[in-house]
C-alpha cells in the first residue's frame, strides 16, 4: 500500500517548526536496535519528538485527535550513530581551520542527516562553531544530526597528525603529565563529551606521544568522568592503552592479529572497538575508476568539483603514487579480521568511520562501513545494533540508540529490509531527528 500522500505531506514539517501534535506511524516493520526479531506490522506514537509508545500494531490504542501516517511495507530502524567523525574542518578536498565556520558545520551535519546518520562524535578537531551548534541543539530539539564533541585532541610534540595538511596547530602537543592535567581541566570546563588522543607514528614518519603522557590523559579524563578514545595502529600500543583503562580504540589494530591478552583486557575494562574500515579502504580506493563514482547514492555526498577530481587520471595517478599504497589493502584485511575476532570474543563493538577529512565522505561512508562490517563476518542485525544501541551506550546517550518509549524519535524509514541485505540501508525514504523530518 502506498503512503497516504496527504497525511504524509502534513507530517513533513518545516525546519524550525514546533512538533507539538501527536503523530502515529503505522504498518511498518520495526527494527528497534536491540537486536531482537523485527516486529511487523508495528506502530509508533510520537509526541513532541519523543516516542510515547511503540509495539505491535494490534496493540495500538490510537490517541484521540492523533494524525495517522501509513507506512505499510516500509522498514523503520534507529538513526545511525557515528562514534568517529570530524565536523567542519574540510571543504571539498581541502582541510584547515579556516573552513570551520558555522555555515560549514551546519552544512555537514545536514549531509550526515540526509543519510540517516542522526548522531556523530566529532573527534578532536573541533573549533568554536561546533561547540556553539552543540549547545543550541541541547537547548531544544535539533533539526540536523546531533553532534558530540571531543574538543581538540592530544598528540606529542611534532606528533601525528600535526603535519598533515590543514592540521597544524589543531591537536594539543603535550610532553608532560603536568601539561595534560591543565588541558584536560579546560576541556572538562568546556563540557566536552569525551577526550581524543592520537598514539601513532604514521608508519615511522612522526614522533609518537610518550606512553606515560598517554596514560596521564586517560587518568586525568577519568577523574572528570570523561571517556577517552585513542587513534592507534599497532597492537602493542593498543595493549598498553587498554591496560591503562582506555575506553575506546578509535581504529582497528592493523599491524598484527589481536591476541588473547588484548581481548582479555578489553573485556575486563569494557573497552569498545570502533573499526573505521571505510577509512582504510579510502586510502587506496580512488586510485582507479570505481563504480561508486557513477552511483547516485555516492554522488549526492560530494560537490561536482570533487566528483570531477576523483574521476581525473591525474588524481588517480597521484593516489596510486603513495609510497604505502600497496600496504593499505593488507591493513584493511587485518582490520576486518581483527573486528571479527573481537566480536566473536564478546568485546563491545561500536561504530565509526573517520568521515569528514578529505576523501572520507560524510553520510556515504557510514553505509559503506556497515557493508564492510558485514564483509568481515558480522550479520546485518549485529552491525545495525553496533551502529545504534551499542554506540549510544558508549556516549552515555540513554535516550538515543533504540526505538523504545521515552527515547527521542531519531529514526530512518526504508523501503527495503536492511536485515535481509545491509545495502538496503541505502533505501532511505525519510529521516526523523527528535521527531523533526530532515
Amino acid at each position: 500500500m502506498k503512503i497516504n500522500r496527504i497525511l504524509f505531506a502534513a507530517f513533513m514539517i518545516s525546519a524550525g517548526a514546533a512538533f507539538a501534535e501527536t503523530k502515529v506511524l503505522q504498518g511498518f516493520t520495526l527494527i528497534d536496535g536491540n537486536g531482537r526479531r523485527p516486529v511487523s506490522p508495528a506502530a509508533m506514537i510520537v509526541n513532541d519528538g519523543r516516542i510515547q509508545w511503540v509495539g505491535p500494531q494490534s496493540q495500538l490504542k490510537l490517541p484521540a485527535g492523533a494524525e495517522s501516517i501509513d507506512l505499510s511495507g516500509k522498514f523503520v530502524m534507529p538513526g545511525i550513530i557515528n562514534l568517529h567523525g570530524h565536523v567542519g574542518n574540510t571543504l571539498d578536498l581541502d582541510q584547515g581551520a579556516k573552513f570551520a565556520t558555522r555555515e560549514n558545520v551546519e552544512k555537514q551535519l545536514a549531509m550526515y542527516a540526509s543519510y540517516g546518520v542522526t548522531s556523530v562524535a566529532s573527534m578532536g578537531t573541533d573549533q568554536a562553531a561546533v561547540i556553539q551548534v552543540r549547545a543550541e541543539q541541547r537547548a531544544g530539539r535539533p533539526h540536523a544530526t546531533r553532534v558530540f564533541s571531543a574538543g581538540r585532541g592530544f598528540t606529542g610534540p611534532d606528533g601525528y597528525p600535526t603535519h598533515t595538511p590543514g592540521m597544524e596547530g589543531v591537536p594539543f602537543e603535550v610532553s608532560s603529565p603536568e601539561q595534560v592535567a591543565l588541558i584536560v581541566s579546560g576541556l572538562s570546563a568546556a563540557n566536552v563529551d569525551l577526550v581524543k588522543m592520537w598514539v601513532d607514528d604514521h608508519l615511522g614518519r612522526y614522533k609518537k606521544i610518550q606512553l606515560d603522557v598517554a596514560k596521564a590523559i586517560i587518568a586525568e579524563a577519568h577523574k572528570r568522568q570523561l571517556k577517552v578514545a585513542a587513534h592507534i595502529f599497532y597492537l602493542d600500543d593498543a595493549k598498553a592503552l587498554v591496560d591503562a583503562g582506555l575506553d575506546n580504540l578509535a581504529h582497528s589494530v592493523r599491524d598484527l592479529p589481536v591476541d588473547r591478552a588484548l581481548i582479555a583486557a578489553m573485556k575486563k575494562n569494557g573497552t569498545y572497538q570502533t573499526a573505521t574500515l571505510s577509512r582504510e579502504i579510502s586510502l587506496y580506493y580512488f586510485a582507479q575508476p570505481r563504480p561508486a563514482l557513477a552511483d547516485p547514492f555516492f554522488i549526492r555526498s560530494v560537490s561536482a568539483n570533487v566528483l570531477d577530481t576523483l574521476k581525473s587520471p591525474e588524481f588517480q595517478k597521484k593516489t596510486a603514487a603513495d609510497p604505502d599504497h600497496d600496504k593499505y589493502p593488507q591493513f584493511l584485511a587485518m582490520a576486518k579480521r581483527n573486528l571479527k575476532t573481537l566480536f566473536d570474543a564478546g568485546v563491545k563493538i561500536g561504530f565509526g568511520t573517520d568521515s569528514g577529512p578529505p576523501g572520507r565522505f560524510q553520510g556515504y561512508f557510514e553505509h559503506w562501513e556497515m557493508e564492510l562490517m558485514v564483509e568481515s563476518g558480522l550479520t546485518p542485525m549485529q552491525v545495525i545494533t553496533a551502529a545504534t544501541k551499542t554506540s549510544a551506550a558508549f556516549l552515555g546517550a540513554k535516550d538515543l540508540g533504540t526505538l523504545e518509549a521515552g527515547k527521542w524519535a531519531d529514526l530512518i524509514v526504508l523501503s527495503k529490509n536492511p536485515v535481509d541485505e545491509i545495502k538496503n540501508s541505502r533505501s532511505i525514504e525519510m529521516v526523523l531527528i527528535a521527531g523533526n523530518r530532515i
